[in-house]
């Protein structure tokens, strides 16, 4: 049975870090493993690559925006409506071929929060309905002065992180987000998460 799980988090909170130690994790478990980014996966950002003359995406190299005007802000959500529909489909295409795990770096929950920051908001957005339930969705919560502490600091800003952060708290429930502490080292953090992929009960 194929189990997808997810990572989210505000930036610089260790997600892309972790979630490549998961996967050779698991593939040296023998798990057949399929790596998600909600990031490359977005058409919008495909279509900016392409416009852009950008070959290939890199994870970590994205740039989140702290302001967005009106219209691009429904443009964003309409983009990510799209991403969710597509990501059904892939969804079970991928269970079809009975990966042991998928597993998604960001998810359209971090997508969501983004959104609602740009619009200065904490409501709820109408397609956050649509959005695929992960079998374990993990949140990875760390204060902003510790994320400002680390080698690679997100240029937005804390006071962009602090507000980024009471949105995940906010929502976090809504999601179902497992929060883990990720001011843990990089190793002792890792086993955390594969404590709560492989031995914790699955829903």
């Amino acid at each position: 049975m194929t189990q997808f799980i997810t990572l989210s988090g505000v930036d610089g909170s260790g997600k892309s870090t972790q979630l490549k130690l998961l996967k050779e994790h698991l593939e040296q478990e023998h798990k057949e493993v399929f790596y998600f980014h909600a990031i490359e996966f977005s058409l919008a950002n495909r279509l900016a690559r392409i416009l852009k003359r950008k070959e290939a995406f890199v994870p970590g190299s994205e740039k989140a925006s702290t302001q967005s005007s009106w219209t691009a802000l429904q443009l964003r959500k309409i983009f990510l409506l799209i991403d969710i529909l597509r990501f059904k489909w892939l969804l079970r295409k991928l269970t079809r071929k009975r990966y042991d795990y998928i597993l998604s770096d960001r998810y359209f929950y971090d997508s969501v929060i983004n959104i609602l920051y740009l619009s200065k908001s904490d409501g709820t957005l109408f397609l956050e309905r649509f959005i695929p339930r992960p079998d374990r969705a993990i949140y990875l919560r760390i204060s902003a002065e510790e994320i400002m502490q680390r080698e690679r600091v997100p240029e937005q800003g804390i006071n962009y992180l602090k507000n980024k952060i009471a949105l995940f708290e906010q929502k976090k429930g809504v999601f179902g987000l497992l929060s883990v502490d990720a001011s843990q080292t990089v190793p002792v953090l890792l086993n955390t998460i594969i404590s709560l992929v492989l031995f914790h009960p699955w829903r």
